[in-house]
């Protein structure tokens, strides 16, 4: 029998960011284990910002997500400053805190700083090091057992369609939109699959592949971003009057790893060194708009010693996607780890890491230690969903033609698995998730949907996008 939750208390929210924003907080109390929903259960942060339009023109509830999995999305629902006012105004705008994440009841935290501490480009070189990181993986893995409790086997992307499913019936929906970013996106197409007939709207943007969830997808990720990292040392190159850091592509990227190991010999103020001098850099193969602010820090400390820009970068990234937050650390090998089975023989893992390392020398320590924590991992693991869109209203797919963490191959895989989607194509963008972010074309084609559902017609060509838009930014 389906899980039937009581109505959602809406109150003061207790952040300046959601009052400033008049949105309004409440708990949405779910089933830890849908499979014994009599038991316990947890308790979800939401916020709402109520639609302003008259009744006739009211489009219900849409719920937002950004991503991770591990990001919080209770201060999503400032995306409505995003599309066009009539669009903003139809809606009630959900911002959910998933299971484990944020301000939700109880939130999943692990102590990463041994595990993480070193930044997510550390590969292995030696034996050595190798050891020290599956120790380390291990670790982590056991604290978070003992962290966790039985939260730890109810941490999967069907866990979290399930509580949207009963999201929607707090709210008093028969049908609920949904924008779901990154990682979002793959929730999204779950409970497209799951409850395709209460779909009203949605829309996904930075798509993930859903046939490549969730070994695959590290190492395929880390040679998009990487190859990012190779159009910014070109773009850097041609403008080597300036910054003067090489004439060529090679000439920058061997100047950056000629830094970077200058920072691991000699840590800038004893904390600065060659991992993080990389970890500041990767906003750069998520936002193209900080590759000007990148490059200006680059060329700072290569010839004035200054790294205060790289440090600022650092910031940028952590702030901007949670990628050194205890918690979405925690909550994304959670869902990660237990989504789908992984290569569970060290072997198979090492062969792969070696590829890996080849293919993407910069950025595949990710993939490497996310392998070694899934190898020990303690959650309950579970089978991949079967994507399948075939029943799904029309939905709206974006996603930029070089976004590194989601590459664009995934859109168009998606869009195969979703015979009513259209996808539009940010042409030549490097951003990630970015279709707030000032795409006039993007933002126009978006508000339509929302207060319409209509799209633009869908192509007979299954390899390409069926819009091209321009991007969100793009550094002439």
């Amino acid at each position: 029998m389906a899980f039937e939750p009581e109505p959602i208390e809406w109150d003061e929210c207790d952040t300046e960011a959601l009052t400033g924003l008049g949105a309004e907080c409440g708990f949405l109390t779910v089933p830890l284990d849908y499979g014994a929903q009599d038991g316990d259960t947890i308790q979800l942060a939401v916020s709402r910002l109520k639609h302003t339009a008259k009744k006739a023109d009211y489009q219900g509830a849409i719920v937002l997500n950004p991503g991770g999995p591990g990001g919080s999305g209770r201060d999503l629902v400032s995306v409505a400053g995003t599309v066009k006012k009539k669009a903003a105004a139809a809606y009630d705008w959900i911002g959910l805190d998933l299971r484990g994440i944020g301000a939700s009841k109880p939130a999943l935290s692990c102590d990463v700083e041994e595990t993480f501490g070193e930044g997510p480009t550390k590969v292995p070189q030696t034996d050595q090091q190798e050891q020290e990181m599956l120790e380390q993986a291990a670790a982590f893995g056991e604290q978070c057992a003992k962290d966790s409790g039985p939260l730890l086997d109810h941490m999967k992307t069907t866990d979290n369609a399930k509580d949207l499913e009963v999201l929607r019936k707090a709210l008093g929906q028969e049908e609920i939109s949904f924008i779901g970013y990154s990682y979002g996106s793959y929730l999204g197409q779950v409970y497209a699959t799951q409850y395709p007939q209460r779909v009203d709207r949605m829309i996904m943007d930075g798509v993930v592949d859903p046939q490549n969830v969730w070994y695959d997808s590290g190492s395929l990720q880390a040679r998009s971003l990487e190859e990012n990292f190779d159009a910014f040392f070109a773009k850097i190159a041609e403008a080597d009057d300036v910054l003067q850091l090489g004439g060529s592509a090679e000439a920058v990227k061997e100047e950056f790893l000629r830094q970077r190991e200058k920072l691991n010999a000699n840590p800038e103020g004893g904390d600065f060194g060659g991992e993080e001098w990389t970890n500041a850099f990767l906003i750069l193969a998520y936002n193209a708009q900080a590759w000007q602010t990148a490059g200006v820090a680059f060329a700072q400390w290569v010839h004035e010693g200054d790294i205060a820009g790289a440090r600022e970068l650092s910031e940028m990234m952590s702030a901007g996607s949670d990628a050194l937050d205890v918690n979405a650390n925690t909550v994304f090998m959670a869902t990660t780890c237990t989504d789908a089975p992984w290569a569970k023989d060290w072997t198979t893992i090492e062969k792969d890491i070696e590829l890996w390392g080849d293919q993407a020398p910069l950025l595949s320590g990710g993939s490497a230690m996310s392998a070694a924590i899934c190898l020990e991992w303690d959650g309950d693991v579970g089978e991949p969903i079967q994507v399948d869109g075939s029943e799904a209203p029309p939905v709206l797919l974006i996603s930029e033609t070089n976004d590194g963490p989601t590459p664009f191959e995934g859109a168009l895989a998606t869009r195969s698995l979703f015979p009513n989607s259209v996808l539009v194509e940010g042409v030549n963008g490097y951003s990630h998730s970015a279709s707030g972010s000032g795409s006039s074309c993007t933002t126009d084609i978006i508000s339509e949907y929302l207060l319409t559902g209509d799209l633009p017609k869908r192509t007979d060509d299954e390899r390409n996008s069926d819009v091209q838009c321009e991007p969100s930014f793009r550094w002439e």
